[in-house]
């Protein structure tokens, strides 16, 4: 068979578990077609997606910019026999949400559909909005069965009126968070149609941890303790609450801290930290390819990413970096919000605050800078766990089992952490 994989943008610095996940799958044998919504805008791509054999295909993004190609699809969908009831459901789903964005993935599935090679015989959506959104549709067209991989915005930021239809619809889904699971599983039709399956890592792309790290603890001016975060810069990653809780630890502490992300609030805190007086000690890296963020993980001494939920509903679902700077014995400090206590146990594997609170998370700050030897122990019992309970390949080899209609699986709920 061949798996249609439908994503929004392709390839994306932000999005390795995705690659991660079709090369896997590819290693195994499954034939897939990338299918993306959009064209890439990152200047940088990682080693993980040029290994990729699996051919792709770009959408129109904007419909009125291929107007032949958009005449030539709408005509050809048109003749399919599933052109009634693909309308209908978009019809129905325009009423609800009357946007240019409705409009806009209903053209799309109608060039998938009148595109698709011959030999693609199942459609599968990363992230349950506006991918799984043209999946709907170009399966309803095409009478081709599709499935869907939940991760975080797309679960948290969609109505549940859409949500339901598109569980109905799809023939199962997964997600990679136990607080995801249950919420999607809650509007599923049935029990068992969507799996938690942790995406986890492919350790082969990591070494081991650095042997050692320096004892630095903050009281020298000429090597400071080296603070990283990762993360694009908006709303839920919390980076305003970090950039707070620095200007609120004591003057002769020494440290830095090395941003690695874009987004559109980068200006933003860069503003903040000047008026905080903190910009000479702030390094801004911009994105960057895994080989470059591999070596700050191993460079840094305190991991720091203080996720929140954002004001329209967006939240983490289990960030990849944090499992990444586990995997280098990095130690971590997050919040108690989304699928973060799945991975982190405070005190034990890392390091957890309460969201929003940048006084207690400045707290936390100074106590780890101030102790390089528990910095030490978090990380290394985070990387214990992560590497033990973490690991990509079983997930991998159920989504393969899957696709492929092997009978008599395990339950994909069965392969998390225990």
């Amino acid at each position: 068979m061949t798996v249609a994989v439908i994503v929004k943008g392709w390839p994306r610095l932000s999005e390795t578990f995705i690659a991660q996940e079709i090369l896997g799958l590819e290693r195994r044998g499954l034939r897939q077609l990338i299918v993306s919504l959009r064209r890439p805008t990152d200047k940088a791509v990682h080693t993980l997606n040029r290994r990729i054999g699996a051919a792709v295909t770009y959408l129109p993004e904007y419909l009125h910019e291929e107007p032949a190609r958009m005449l030539r699809a709408l005509t050809a969908a048109y003749q399919l026999p599933g052109w009634r009831s693909a309308r209908a459901a978009w019809m129905a789903d325009l009423r609800r949400d009357p946007s240019r964005n409705r409009v806009r993935r209903f053209g799309q599935a109608c060039v998938l559909a009148a595109e698709l090679p011959s030999d693609v015989t199942w459609l599968h959506a990363h992230f349950l909005h506006t991918p799984a959104s043209v999946a709907r549709y170009a399966a309803l067209l095409t009478g081709l069965p599709w499935s869907f991989s939940a991760h975080a915005k797309d679960i948290w930021t969609s109505p549940d009126w859409e949500k339901r239809k598109k569980l109905t619809d799809a023939h199962w889904g997964v997600t990679c968070t136990a607080l995801g699971h249950a919420h999607l599983q809650a509007l599923a039709p049935e029990p068992g149609r969507v799996e938690l399956l942790y995406h986890g890592l492919d350790f082969a792309r990591f070494p081991d941890p650095p042997a050692g790290r320096p004892a630095r603890d903050g009281s020298d001016a000429a090597d400071p303790v080296v603070l990283l975060s990762i993360g694009r810069a908006v709303e839920k990653k919390g980076f305003d609450l970090l950039i707070d809780a620095l200007a609120q630890l004591p003057a002769g502490l020494h440290w830095c801290w090395v941003h690695v992300g874009d987004g559109n609030r980068l200006a933003a805190l860069k503003a903040q930290a000047e008026r905080h007086g903190l910009s000479d000690r702030i390094e801004w890296l911009g994105a960057k390819a895994q080989d470059t963020v591999l070596a700050q993980y191993r460079r840094a001494d305190l991991f720091v990413l203080p996720c929140r939920t954002a004001h329209d509903g967006d939240r983490d679902g289990l960030p990849n970096v944090l499992m990444e700077a586990q995997s280098q014995a990095l130690a971590c400090l997050s919040t108690r919000t989304a699928a973060v206590p799945e991975l982190i146990e405070h005190g034990c594997t890392g390091w957890l605050v309460e969201p929003e609170d940048s006084a207690g998370l400045a707290t936390a700050l100074e106590s780890l800078i101030r102790d390089p030897a528990g910095r030490v122990a978090l990380g290394t019992a985070g990387e214990t766990r992560v590497r033990r309970d973490f690991g990509c390949e079983a997930g991998i080899d159920w989504l393969h089992a899957r696709f492929a209609g092997v009978t008599g699986l395990i339950t994909a709920t069965s392969l998390k952490p225990g």
